[in-house]
């Protein structure tokens, strides 16, 4: 298998996949986790520089606020540590104005109430967690692949989602507005929270855009970076 092909970006919904898009960047979205890997290592089968997950995440570190970003040190799930690639944090560190180095929690399922991040932040000691990212470090290392996680807060540890954000997306990863609406009859007192996690989605969108934008061609993987550009000769 060839290092020499483009980065693979993972993601979970179409807001995602749009930003990631790109010059040396392929990106595999799935929106059910259980069948990312799959999904993963077929997008790989062919070569590939570099697999980072990219998107958005829950916050757990109780200084975090929609739109701040966290690059990846590391990524631990309550199976495994994986590390992160130490030149491609760097590379992203530097393009991301205010970008942090820190663990990202992998979780199966969506953290909902600020107990639920609270728990996992005391388990991992995690500043932000996400669905994705463990799984793509997996199969990054099962394959000799450098791994990066690039992820942008979306509800704070404070913030907790309303029911309409557990249906609120298809399977392609676009909004399933019929059913936040069918939520929303049933239980109208989650609208507050609604109307705040839509904004903060707003917030987070145009984060995750602008870090993109400073990233250029293959989301500033250094194997990718050696690859197209020529090398000096002395």
């Amino acid at each position: 298998m060839s290092r020499h092909a483009g980065v693979v970006a993972v993601t979970s919904i179409a807001m995602e996949a749009r930003i990631a898009q790109g010059p040396g960047v392929s990106v595999v979205l799935c929106s059910q986790s259980l069948h990312l890997g799959a999904k993963l290592k077929a997008a790989i089968a062919h070569g590939a520089s570099g697999i980072i997950s990219f998107g958005i995440a829950a916050g757990l570190a109780p200084d975090l606020v929609a739109g701040d970003c966290v690059v990846a040190s590391s990524v631990k799930s309550s199976k495994d540590v994986i590390v992160a690639d130490s030149a491609w944090a760097e590379t992203l560190l530097a393009a991301i104005p205010g970008a942090i180095h820190g663990v990202v929690a992998g979780v199966d399922t969506l953290l909902v109430t600020p107990s639920d991040k609270s728990k996992v932040r005391d388990a991992t000691g995690a500043v932000v967690a996400d669905m994705e990212s463990h799984i793509a470090a997996r199969v990054a290392i099962a394959h000799g692949i450098p791994f990066a996680a690039c992820r942008i807060v979306i509800d704070s540890a404070q913030r907790r989602l309303p029911a309409a954000a557990a249906v609120g997306l298809r399977q392609d990863g676009t909004p399933d507005v019929p059913a936040v609406l069918r939520s929303v009859l049933r239980e109208p007192g989650q609208i507050p929270d609604l109307i705040r996690t839509a904004l903060d989605a707003r917030v987070a969108g145009k984060a995750l855009h602008a870090a993109r934008e400073g990233l250029g061609a293959g989301l500033g993987c250094p194997d990718y970076r050696d690859m197209v550009m020529p090398r000096a000769v002395a």
